[in-house]
């Protein structure tokens, strides 16, 4: 096995294709890795731990890839980014006004995912369909548009009294999910949640928040050759170097035929690609 590429590993970049075409990234270099599947590949973790905003050593990553004092100081570390409903960016209090004006003062959509089962998502607009295919989702629509951060987990809470909010990562990679008319499952919602989301219009304003009609449901196909019928996680803190045959990548995650690894998970670890 040769040494393909080495570097700071970052979340794997994706394209919507059928199926969807994905590219292991190290550093500069981007490896594409559908040509992979049924070969046997190796990963090595040198042990060094890079921040991905600042690119000091660190220790021990958090946030999937920050050090502690990035962790600490960043908007986009901030609790707010987990829970948008707690958004205070008008209030005053933003970590980073200018970052805040870009990635949280814009657009943002309310959809719906068919991944282990049905859930209720926010993406930014700009993150169609790349927040799709990070989660695992074989189906995806989009159901509303709002105009910041704040209102789109407004949204999400409201909905989530309903459907779940979480993907269940396991069951997520055993297979394919039931398929579902996700016409039908999104206006079952909105006819549920019709006075709330009047209430949230009077709140924010009319224009803010648009019902969206006329869009079609995105399926989604991902390069698998055999689901595991068991799940086991591999873990470069316990085992430096992961290997085996790449039977599929779906979500963020590599499956080998030795095991499941999650590559955003690990942002910022310097590693080697051996195939």
């Amino acid at each position: 096995m040769k040494n393909v590429a080495q570097g700071t590993l970052k979340k794997m970049s994706s394209q919507l294709r059928s199926p969807v075409e994905y590219q292991l990234r190290l550093g500069d270099a981007e490896v594409p890795l559908n040509p992979l599947l049924e070969k046997k590949i190796s990963l090595h973790f040198s042990g060094q731990i890079n921040c991905v905003k600042c690119a000091r050593k660190t220790s021990k990553s958090f946030n999937q890839g920050y050090c502690y004092p990035c962790f600490q100081r960043l908007a986009e570390c901030d609790s707010c980014i987990i829970h948008p409903e707690r958004c205070h960016f008008d209030q005053g209090t933003c970590k980073e006004p200018a970052w805040g004006e870009r990635f949280c003062m814009q657009d943002h959509i309310v959809y719906l995912a068919n991944s282990s089962g049905l859930k209720v998502g926010i993406t930014r607009g700009t993150q169609v369909p790349t927040r799709w295919v990070d989660q695992g989702a074989t189906q995806a629509l989009a159901i509303i548009r709002v105009r910041t951060r704040l209102q789109s987990g407004a949204v999400e809470v409201m909905f989530k009294q309903h459907v779940a909010d979480k993907t269940n990562w396991r069951d997520m990679l055993k297979g394919e999910a039931t398929t579902l008319d996700m016409h039908a499952k999104a206006a079952e919602l909105i006819s549920k949640c019709e006075s709330d989301l009047k209430e949230l219009e009077d709140k924010f304003g009319f224009f803010a928040i648009s019902v969206l009609n006329g869009v079609d449901t995105v399926n989604i196909e991902y390069p698998v050759v055999t689901y595991p019928e068991k799940v086991a996680s591999l873990n470069f803190d316990k085992t430096p170097i992961v290997e085996g045959a790449l039977l599929g990548i779906k979500g963020q995650y590599l499956i080998l035929d030795t095991g499941v690894i999650n590559m955003r998970r690990f942002s910022g670890y310097e590693v080697a690609l051996h195939c």
